[in-house]
């Protein structure tokens, strides 16, 4: 996984421009960098270990390719740091080239990297040489690939840049007599709003002018030209710290943005899955991964609880290895913050192989997985850099409430009064979370307090259970501390064996008619085994106080509501004892923001 950028144009500063594309890209990966420059000379390649700094001294181009690196084949060296060169090709690659070995023995490759990438260089000048043909080379290579591949290549003669896609994301940006080429949007947005997705198997040759053509049949395509209407700014931490603080703050908006038009007369208004025969759903299995996976185990509450739907949630990087039933009637849901999410892709379209309509949750427009769907519902958190979800969690179980609603209303499981309940409780949520957010200082202490901790163990029943699983991945994400998040009933068939004084136990307590008394006995049973437990609770909730060592209150809300009040202080949590461990909240070790390898 990586992160690329490229740049074609009549700007002298081309290497500049792709430096601080990937600069922005590092979310992606970011454990080594290099950029190739076309100069007078040759290819001139600047490549090393570790973060871009920010000062970088780079040639005078008017072409150069680069990329950030997330290492899967090959250690983090200098010589696995792409681009990759072989006279006279450059190339950088995102992706896996599973049958590199067989490639390198068919063409007697000498390499000089323990990367898959670098047969790619190896074998386009190999072809180039036979042929005289940029284009014809690299579609000869890559139709020899097994597979996944954002691939962008230079000549060292020619001022040209070709890229070709399959199965890793590239988009093209188009300037005034200049293009631009990266994994990701924000990267080349200051420059221009005008953009194409490329496809799988499509590739494009751009060297004054554009041309896509496909990689399977060579015809030339016409492609659809989008115009990218959200803010810059919201890919900038605006006066935060780091983007993880800011958008944990932007998630009371990111809710409003995702409900705007979609609360008509108190009922649920979602056009977007008009295609879809809804009446007829009888099974819902939801795909996933990570984040994205706690999300959709929310969304089995809310789904099986109101609407009375079976509801399976699948690892999405599991789903395709165990032969799966896909009944008539089952609707699959597939839910990916970025939209490029190689396991969750590859169990959609197994999905629909079988036959099943499927229905993604998405936050980035156009990408790949809405493009495979039948219908998408956006949850509209805009550009979330932080590596560690948060407003695209929440976003996610928004949209899976809104979804949770419509079937409610198909389906007649609930009185019509109950919707409208329903839906106006969730829009007084924004309110609510701001309040959470108004003053974290008492999370800030607690983060003091147990910021030396070796492990950590998060407790909750029923519909909390789903943010004890999210309130650990965020601890040990951002501050590498191990945690584990548990059903509270289950912490007595083996975790309970780790508790003593040392262990904090956060414990989520909200007041709710369901599972309170229970969780309340859990919390006694920690205490007699004088572990630390920090309790979420409903405010002016007594019992809890009175046995917990510490309370961080949330607003009541109902029960199907209150997992999303619940995560904000975890989340919190975690960025505060990441901070004071001295981590990188935005960018944690061996982590990328998107997942776009299996």
């Amino acid at each position: 996984m990586c992160g690329i950028f490229a740049y074609i144009g009549k700007s002298t500063a081309g290497a500049e421009f792709v430096l601080d594309g990937l600069r922005k890209l590092e979310y992606r990966g970011y454990d080594s960098w290099g950029v190739a420059c076309r100069t007078k000379n040759g290819i001139e390649i600047i490549k090393e270990v570790g973060r871009i700094p920010e000062q970088v001294s780079v040639p005078s181009t008017t072409i150069a390719i680069g990329h950030t690196r997330w290492a899967t084949h090959g250690g983090v060296t200098k010589e696995n740091a792409h681009p990759h060169h072989s006279s006279p090709i450059s190339v950088v690659h995102n992706g896996i080239i599973e049958n590199y070995v067989a490639l390198q023995e068919k063409y007697s490759i000498s390499k000089i990297s323990e990367t898959d990438s670098e047969v790619l260089a190896h074998i386009i000048a190999i072809h180039f040489k036979s042929t005289n043909d940029l284009k014809e080379a690299v579609v000869m290579t890559v139709n020899e690939v097994v597979g996944t591949f954002g691939l962008v290549v230079m000549h060292e003669d020619i001022q040209e840049i070709f890229v070709a896609r399959r199965g890793s994301p590239l988009v093209i940006g188009i300037g005034d007599g200049e293009y631009f080429v990266a994994s990701d949007v924000p990267a080349f947005l200051k420059h221009t709003r005008e953009v194409i997705y490329l496809n799988d198997d499509e590739c494009a040759s751009l060297n004054g002018y554009l041309k896509i053509f496909s990689l399977k049949s060579g015809k030339l395509l016409s492609p659809e030209i989008k115009h990218i209407t959200w803010d810059v700014t919201r890919a900038e931490k605006d006066g935060y710290p780091h983007f993880m603080l800011k958008e944990i703050h932007e998630q009371p908006r990111a809710i409003l943005d995702t409900l705007q038009g979609r609360i008509l007369d108190n009922k649920p208004h979602l056009p977007e899955l008009d295609d879809l025969n809804l009446e007829s759903v009888e099974r819902i299995i939801i795909l996933a991964c990570g984040t994205s996976w706690h999300a959709a185990l929310v969304g089995e509450f809310l789904l099986e609880g109101l609407a009375r739907i079976p509801v399976e949630v699948e690892y999405a990087s599991e789903f395709r290895y165990r032969q799966p039933l896909i009944s008539p009637n089952t609707l699959v849901i597939a839910i990916s913050q970025s939209g490029e999410t190689a396991d969750t892709l590859a169990a959609l379209n197994e999905a629909k192989s079988l036959g099943a309509p499927v229905l993604s949750i998405c936050n980035v427009v156009d990408s790949t997985i809405p493009r495979a769907s039948d219908c998408t519902l956006y949850t509209r958190a805009g550009p979330e850099i932080g590596v560690a979800s948060t407003k695209a969690f929440m976003t996610q179980v928004i949209a899976l409430y809104l979804l949770t609603a419509k079937f409610i209303e198909l389906r007649k499981s609930l009185p019509k009064e109950k919707i409208k309940e329903l839906l106006l409780d969730l829009m007084i949520l924004p309110k609510q979370l701001d309040f959470v957010l108004d003053d974290d200082s008492q999370i800030k202490e607690l983060a003091k307090k147990y910021m030396h901790a070796s492990n950590a163990l998060f407790l909750g029943r029923g519909i909390q259970f789903p943010i004890a699983l999210e309130g650990a991945l965020k601890l040990k994400e951002v501050s590498y501390i191990h945690a584990e998040g548990y059903p509270a009933a289950e912490m007595k068939h083996g975790p309970i064996a780790l508790i003593d004084e040392n262990m904090p136990v956060i414990v989520i307590a909200a007041k709710d008619e369901l599972t309170y008394e229970k969780v309340l006995g859990n919390i006694q049973e920690v205490k007699a085994r004088k572990g630390q437990v920090i309790a979420i609770a409903t405010e002016g909730s007594v019992r809890p106080k009175l046995l917990a060592d510490h309370v961080i209150e949330i607003p009541f809300t109902r029960y199907s509501l209150s997992s999303l009040l619940a995560v904000v202080p975890l989340q919190l949590f975690a960025y505060h004892v990441a901070l004071l461990r001295g981590c990188d909240v935005d960018k944690p070790r061996n982590l990328a923001k998107s997942v776009t390898v299996e």
